[in-house]
C-alpha cells in the first residue's frame, strides 16, 4: 500500500476508535445516572437542556482568550528559546527562572494577578501566559538542541542568513516538538483560563460556572464542562490535522 493510502486510512481508524471511546463514556454515564442521585450524576437529558441555555457569547469570549493567549505565549516562547539557543550564558541565567515559573501552581498565579493587576483581562492573560510560555520555551529549546550538528554544518557551507538557517534547518527539525507542545498547552490552557475567569470576570465560561454554582445547578455545571471538553477536542483536532499535513513525510517513510 502506498504511503498516501496509508495516510488516509490511519486517521480514519484512529477517529473511529476515538469515537467509540466517547460513545462508551456517554452510555456509561447515562447508565450510572439511573443508580446515583440526580444532584451527583444528572441524566443527559437535563445536561442537554442546560446546554441549550448556555450563552454563546460567553463561549466565544473564552475561546478568544484562549487563542490570543496561546498565540502570544507561543511567539514569546519561541523568541526566548531562540535567544537562549544562540546565547548559552543567557540560557544558564534564565533556565532556572523558567523552571521556577513552571513549579508555581496556576492557583498561585491567579492570586498574584489579583494583587498585581486591576483589570480582569490583564489578570487572565497574565495567568495564561505565565503558565503556557515556559512549556513552549523548554520544549522548543530542547528540540533545537536535538537538531543534528552535521546537518547544521552542511547548511552553513552554503552561507545562509540567520533567518534562512532557522526557516530551512531549525524549524523543520523542531516542528514535531512544537506540535506536541501545542497539544500539552491546550490541555493546560483550557483548565487555567477557567480558573482565571472564576475570579472577577463578568463573562466567559468561568463566570458561567460561578453562576451555576450560586444557583446550585449541577446540570448547568456539567453543561459548561461539556462545552470545555468540546472546545479542547476541537482545538486539539485542529492541531492533529496540522500534524498530519505538516508531518506527512513520517507516514510516507513508514
Amino acid at each position: 500500500m502506498s504511503g498516501l493510502s496509508a495516510l488516509s486510512i490511519k486517521p480514519t481508524k484512529e477517529m473511529a476508535v476515538s469515537a467509540l471511546a466517547v460513545v462508551c463514556f456517554v452510555v456509561g454515564w447515562e447508565v450510572l445516572s439511573y443508580y446515583t442521585p440526580s444532584y451527583a450524576v444528572p441524566h443527559w437529558a437535563r445536561i442537554l437542556r442546560a446546554l441549550a441555555e448556555i450563552s454563546i457569547e460567553d463561549v466565544a469570549i473564552t475561546v478568544a482568550r484562549l487563542v490570543v493567549s496561546m498565540m502570544l505565549s507561543f511567539v514569546l516562547g519561541i523568541a526566548c528559546s531562540i535567544l537562549m539557543f544562540e546565547r548559552p550564558l543567557v540560557e544558564a541565567f534564565f533556565i532556572p527562572l523558567v523552571r521556577l515559573l513552571m513549579a508555581v501552581p496556576a492557583v498561585c498565579w491567579v492570586v498574584f494577578a489579583i494583587l498585581w493587576f486591576k483589570g480582569v483581562e490583564p489578570r487572565i492573560y497574565f495567568v495564561m501566559m505565565t503558565t503556557c510560555t515556559p512549556v513552549f520555551i523548554i520544549d522548543s529549546l530542547d528540540a533545537m538542541k536535538g537538531v543534528p550538528e552535521d546537518i547544521k554544518q552542511m547548511a552553513r557551507s552554503f552561507r545562509p542568513t540567520p533567518v534562512q538557517m532557522f526557516a530551512k534547518i531549525i524549524l523543520p527539525g523542531i516542528l514535531p516538538n512544537l506540535l506536541t507542545s501545542w497539544k500539552i498547552n491546550l490541555t493546560l490552557a483550557v483548565r487555567v483560563v477557567t480558573i482565571a475567569e472564576l475570579v472577577g470576570a463578568v463573562d466567559g465560561i468561568g463566570h458561567g460556572l460561578v453562576l451555576a454554582q450560586e444557583m446550585f445547578s449541577i446540570s448547568a455545571v456539567f453543561a459548561w464542562t461539556v462545552v470545555l471538553v468540546l472546545i479542547l477536542y476541537s482545538m486539539q483536532g485542529i492541531v492533529t490535522l496540522a500534524e498530519y499535513k505538516l508531518l506527512r513525510w513520517r507516514t510516507v517513510e513508514a
